[in-house]
């Protein structure tokens, strides 16, 4: 059966509002948590970029779902050593509920340090070579590692789980889903491709967790909400590899600018149906997990409505 959690919007949110959503999103019966790892939000509009790691801790301790990262980049930015740590850390504050989901990340946020941002073929090479590293270090013993992309030197975690926190891959191309399957103890995505769950368990993922995550806008007003959706996310009708490759919030913007309210497919409004509509995708393709994320401020309306109406019907389908 397919489960449904909430997905944490950390470029549209403050710190102290994802904590008291992810509460909200608890009472009102989803079943999970998914929450982004971003430098930058994509647009100024957005406006927040709070360090995930500490809002991760402020949850545990207000909320008792599962915790997934969707998803950290564990090669350029932070070195995937730090990322370890923080891993184990999460895990140990959520009580064995925290998940790990990682990718090769965006130019937008890498970007930072002034590195070189790789082509996805090495992004992917990096990928691999960074969650070696990672369970390496959950392991509790002393690491030293001298890899093609990284470095670490006589070091070790002393803060560890019983159990380390599972690693999920995300993946959008067919060498990222095929990487997924050999390494990932899972999947994520944002498109609901029954080709790429289909590759998924055939490459080394049968019986390991595919989750998957979309945005609506819950108002009471449709046409009002889709101007909301237009505000603040045009850059998700952005084609092709410009999400990967620009650096800047103002390079989404200049390209958003080309986005009509009418390319955004997000269901908005107040209508059940529409809601359960875009959900359904993702479990005819074989999700096992679900999470969706409300634009804009109506969130304890958006609450309400899933939990009276949405959830109830997905649940029985």
């Amino acid at each position: 059966m397919t489960r449904f959690g909430y997905f944490l919007s950390s470029e549209e949110h403050s710190p102290k509002a994802l904590v008291q959503q992810a509460r909200l999103a608890e009472q009102a019966g989803f079943d999970g948590l998914w929450i982004s790892d971003h430098y930058h939000p994509w647009l100024d509009e957005q406006g927040q970029s709070g360090f995930v790691w500490s809002v991760i801790g402020a949850i545990s301790q207000v909320c008792d779902l599962p915790i997934t990262t969707a998803v950290t980049c564990p090669t350029v930015r932070i070195h995937p050593a730090i990322v370890a740590q923080a891993a184990a850390t999460s895990q140990l504050l959520t009580r064995g509920r925290f998940r790990l989901g990682v990718g090769t990340g965006e130019a937008l946020n890498e970007h930072i340090l002034g590195d070189r941002w790789p082509d996805a073929e090495e992004r992917l090479e990096m990928l691999e070579e960074a969650v070696d590293v990672i369970r390496e270090l959950f392991t509790g013993q002393q690491v030293t590692h001298r890899g093609r992309h990284y470095t670490v030197d006589t070091a070790r975690l002393y803060s560890l789980p019983e159990d380390p926190p599972p690693i999920l891959i995300s993946g959008f191309g067919e060498k990222a889903v095929k990487l997924a399957g050999r390494i990932g103890d899972g999947f994520v995505s944002v498109q609901p491709e029954a080709e790429h769950v289909r590759l998924f368990r055939e490459t080394g993922g049968e019986g390991k967790v595919v989750q998957g995550g979309l945005k609506v806008c819950w108002g009471t007003d449709e046409e009002q909400a889709r101007k909301t959706v237009h505000r603040l996310w045009p850059n998700e009708g952005i084609p092709g590899e410009a999400l990967q490759l620009l650096p800047l919030p103002r390079h989404f913007r200049q390209l958003s600018e080309l986005v009509t309210p009418d390319m955004l497919k997000h269901a908005c409004g107040p209508d059940v149906d529409t809601h359960v509509a875009a959900v359904q995708p993702y479990i005819d393709a074989g999700f096992d997990e679900v999470y969706i994320s409300q634009i804009g401020p109506e969130q304890e309306g958006f609450f309400e409505f899933y939990a009276e109406h949405v959830l109830p019907r997905l649940r029985d389908r």
